[in-house]
């Protein structure tokens, strides 16, 4: 009987989080910037597209991973921004 089950811990849930965090910090420290220079970016971010939209930022996920270029198949940094928009905002200027 295992007793995590039956009182609801997610053994698999934590882990994969604790994973998750874990790239997190190995892809800050091999791009070399600083967590408050991405929270200035993300920043920049949302506040530029919220001059042409309404966001849900209850929904966002805005994050640095490593991918590989297309080009050469060498490792690189990539932000990737999941941005939920309710609407586009009517600028008539």
């Amino acid at each position: 009987m295992d007793l995590f089950k039956i009182f609801g811990k997610n053994d698999e849930s934590s882990k994969n989080v604790a994973k998750e965090r874990l790239k997190l910090v190995l892809v800050h420290d091999r791009s070399d910037l600083s967590p408050k220079f991405l929270e200035m970016v993300k920043g920049d971010m949302i506040r530029a597209i919220k001059e042409y939209a309404e966001i849900d930022e209850e929904g966002l996920d805005i994050k640095l991973t490593r991918m590989k270029r297309e080009s050469d198949n060498m490792p690189m940094s990539a932000l990737v921004a999941n941005i939920p928009i309710i609407k586009m905002k009517d600028n008539k200027r």
